[in-house]
């Protein structure tokens, strides 16, 4: 049984929905800079969110938070496959 997934599900619902954004851009491969492009903020403020769901999520490495991110693209693809369509 996966325990992890309980606790990346944990992970994702103390975020934001901007931490959340952030997550499926670096999920995608973009840089910091790309990313504070793409949601018209600056790397600094990039490096501020990712920093933050460090903090929130505990991950401990960059490995870690691309980890997360790419659980959080996941989670929200199955979220949109799942909503019915009007």
């Amino acid at each position: 049984m996966d325990t992890r997934r309980p606790m990346v599900a944990e992970a994702l619902a103390s975020l934001s929905a901007r931490e959340r954004e952030v997550l499926r851009h670096l999920a995608d491969g973009l840089t910091y800079t790309s990313i504070a492009r793409r949601m018209n903020l600056s790397p600094h403020t990039v490096d501020t969110y990712l920093r933050r769901i460090r903090e929130k999520s505990g991950a401990r490495s960059r490995v870690h938070l691309l980890r997360l991110a790419i659980a959080a693209a996941e989670d929200q693809d199955l979220r949109e496959a799942t909503t019915p369509q009007s």
